[in-house]
């Protein structure tokens, strides 16, 4: 069954029509008015690693439609505990709902799950593979910050290595046209596959380790946590841990209309002091996977976004 597994499964003409249509569901996003275009349709969350936003967002977008969601919980109070495969779940969540959302700590799982399947699976994660469902809510941030995917100049910032996030962004922004930048420490430099796959897309490429040269020519500043959790040896991450800690003070030169996204959640890479700048974009880029998800859901279930979602829908309170 079609689902959403990296951003290769989406062409460019397909990301902007899902974009446009997630800026017509901002007023369902908000609960502003209400419009069911999913009602009766189910959404299975599974997942197997931790998560805040992709899990909730998820859930909240399924709901402003008027779907309902089934959740798998904590994985240690299900059958996986018991020894049950990955495969034996997804049959299971494939008879109980209408599409699946699942993050998994393993590189590959969410495509396993699609081929094993009827009903569509978005994929929120898998290990240090892909992320196209943030991916999407990123380019939705970064167009509405400046009106256009295209030719930017986009700075990828930090864990690189293990980075699921900028390993989608960065393939998805390079078929915009951006430039983009890779700033980390040589251990959490960008895999040199992808970099190879970038390039022979014709895709402009930069790598440095000096992340506060490039903010003053930076159109977005994408800062990424570095991940203890995806670190085999511990001194290995120490290390790392404080390679990069964007301070307000580094952003007096940099352009107006500059943007800082994170995918959050944060450490200590971008300090509190960032929060109230202009340029913080991070908690309303959280924001966004609500409406980018209602859109996608939508996409892959085959319900059309009405042109005129205002007429279509009910005001709330």
């Amino acid at each position: 069954m079609p689902g959403l597994i990296t951003m290769e499964d989406l062409t460019n003409e397909e990301i902007i029509s899902i974009l446009d249509d997630a800026e017509r569901l901002l007023p369902i996003a908000c609960g502003e008015r209400y419009l069911p275009l999913l009602r009766g349709r189910i959404l299975g969350n599974l997942f197997f690693e931790p998560s805040t936003r992709t899990r909730m967002s998820f859930e909240t977008a399924m709901k402003r439609l008027g779907g309902d969601v089934i959740n798998l919980g904590d994985v240690k109070n299900s059958s996986v505990v018991k020894g049950e495969t990955l495969y034996d779940t997804i049959q299971m969540i494939d008879g109980y709902s209408d599409i699946i959302a699942m993050r998994h700590p393993r590189q590959g799982a969410a495509q396993y799950a699609a081929d094993a399947c009827k009903v569509p699976i978005l994929n929120g994660g898998d290990g240090a593979g892909h992320h196209p469902t943030q991916t999407m809510l990123d380019l939705f941030t970064i167009r509405q910050a400046h009106g256009t995917l295209e030719n930017l100049r986009v700075v990828l910032a930090g864990d690189l290595r293990y980075g699921r996030t900028v390993h989608s962004l960065s393939h998805a922004l390079v078929r915009f046209g951006c430039k983009v930048i890779f700033a980390s420490p040589k251990s959490l430099s960008m895999p040199t596959e992808i970099i190879a796959d970038i390039v022979n897309q014709g895709g402009d490429v930069e790598e440095t380790e000096d992340l506060l040269s490039e903010i003053n020519q930076a159109d977005v500043i994408y800062m990424t946590r570095i991940q203890k959790e995806r670190f085999p040896d511990e001194d290995e991450y120490l290390k790392v841990a404080d390679a990069y800690k964007l301070h307000a003070r580094d952003l007096d030169d940099a352009k107006s209309e500059m943007i800082i996204m994170h995918p959050l959640p944060r450490v200590e890479e971008i300090h509190p002091s960032v929060d109230k700048t202009r340029y913080a974009r991070y908690f309303e880029q959280a924001f966004n996977g609500v409406v980018t998800r209602m859109s996608l859901m939508c996409w892959l279930l085959g319900v059309g976004v009405p042109e005129d979602v205002i007429a279509a829908s009910e005001v709330i309170g």
